[in-house]
């Protein structure tokens, strides 16, 4: 699993690319996790177009987002709102995604057409911002708008899927592990088949993303999942996902809704990702624990883009080039702590809150990069056969 290289330098050097991800051939364990992220062939020899190249615009901005995923206050959203006082756009920002199949199950009919959506961002995971991209559903992003641009993580400017970022911005990056009710089960996890102990039957809940939740059972089984793997392989993995669901092991499989199993603790236990639950945590008291199993867990990241049919994309691109001035980011991942994309927001940080700033779950170490995995790339034709499948098992 180990490499040579120091993962925190390889980190920078290459693409880091919530929940679901592209890999590369010959990416393994932490330091090639970060390094293999956005690094898909596949996808950088897309004869997509790029969207129109005018700017619409108007004075009120959608932007579609998970749940849990900027800084809020009270029920507001306090960079959000200062970033209105100060540019007098109205940003409706909706917690509307709560996994990417679903959201691209509603979404992408339209867009297909050319019809509004009804956003002027959305927020996808790297393997979904792909297919946009290569199926010409997102904009262009003109530069001189978005200045702040040139503080991404250099390690995220070349991805294989959008080289030079001229059609996504990262919005953050994370983990997939595994997390539990620390009163409900003082004993803690390690593992993945930890999750299957009788004490915990019915209070188990699992993601929706496939390449987590697969993920994570695919490497419990000894699969590396940074390399290309057999039908069989998978299988195996959904085979083991099929028996824990028809034995009422686990309870619910759920998208970011997971989180509310947990505070409710319908769920004691889950596989979950990593800054959800550090947020509940603050909010709800030190309740939870997160880790990465014994085997690995999985890397993501989320990215921002315009749809073509968005009818504000001069407001849209305002809205990035604020959330990447390092002190607004730092902001950001002071309250959602997740892995910041950019530069100059962890010396922010410090001015903020200086355990933050050496937070590995926000700017990783090498313990945890070294036991993290990037799922390997899928052609078409075996992301909708696996896609698929998975669907069939998880839906019943």
């Amino acid at each position: 699993m180990a490499t040579n290289q120091d993962p925190r330098s390889e980190f920078l050097k290459q693409a880091m690319s919530r929940r679901g991800f592209l890999g590369a051939v010959g990416a393994t364990g932490a330091a090639a996790a970060l390094a293999a992220c956005g690094t898909s062939s596949e996808d950088s020899t897309s004869e997509a177009t790029t969207g129109p190249t005018d700017q619409t615009s108007g004075e009120n901005v959608v932007w579609a987002n998970w749940t849990a995923y900027l800084d809020r206050k009270k029920g507001s959203y306090p960079t959000l709102e200062r970033f209105q006082k100060e540019s007098g756009y109205t940003v409706e920002y909706k917690e509307d995604i709560d996994d990417n199949a679903s959201f691209n199950g509603k979404v992408e009919p339209q867009v297909q057409n050319g019809q509004d959506i009804g956003y002027d961002i959305v927020t996808l995971t790297d393997w979904l911002a792909a297919e946009w991209i290569r199926k010409g559903y997102s904009a262009q992003i003109d530069d001189s708008l978005v200045p702040n641009k040139k503080n991404i993580e250099p390690a995220l400017l070349d991805v294989a899927f959008d080289p030079g970022r001229n059609q996504s911005l990262t919005w953050q990056s994370g983990f997939a592990g595994l997390v539990w009710n620390k009163k409900r089960v003082p004993e803690g996890l390690k593992t993945v088949q930890d999750l299957w102990k009788p004490e915990l039957k019915g209070k188990v809940v699992v993601l929706s993303e496939m390449r987590d939740t697969m993920g994570l059972i695919m490497l419990s089984q000894g699969t590396d999942i940074s390399q290309p793997f057999t039908e069989d392989q998978f299988n195996n993995g959904l085979d083991e996902l099929q028996k824990q669901i028809d034995d009422g092991q686990i309870k619910q499989v759920k998208g970011n809704s997971y989180l509310n199993d947990l505070k409710n603790e319908q769920a004691w236990a889950a596989i979950a990702w990593s800054g959800d639950i550090f947020q509940i945590n603050a909010e709800e008291g030190d309740q939870w624990e997160f880790v990465l199993p014994e085997s690995g867990g999985t890397l993501w990241s989320d990215n921002m883009l315009m749809p073509t049919t968005a009818t504000n994309m001069v407001g849209a691109q305002a809205v990035m080039d604020y959330y990447y001035d390092p002190k607004v980011a730092a902001e950001v991942a002071a309250w959602v702590n997740f892995v910041c994309p950019v530069q100059g927001a962890q010396a922010e940080m410090e001015k903020i809150d200086k355990s933050l700033a050496d937070s590995p779950w926000i700017f990783p170490d090498d313990e945890i990069l070294n036991n993290s995995y990037v799922f390997a790339t899928l052609t078409p034709e075996e992301d909708v056969q696996y896609s698929d499948a998975f669907g069939r098992v998880i839906q019943g």
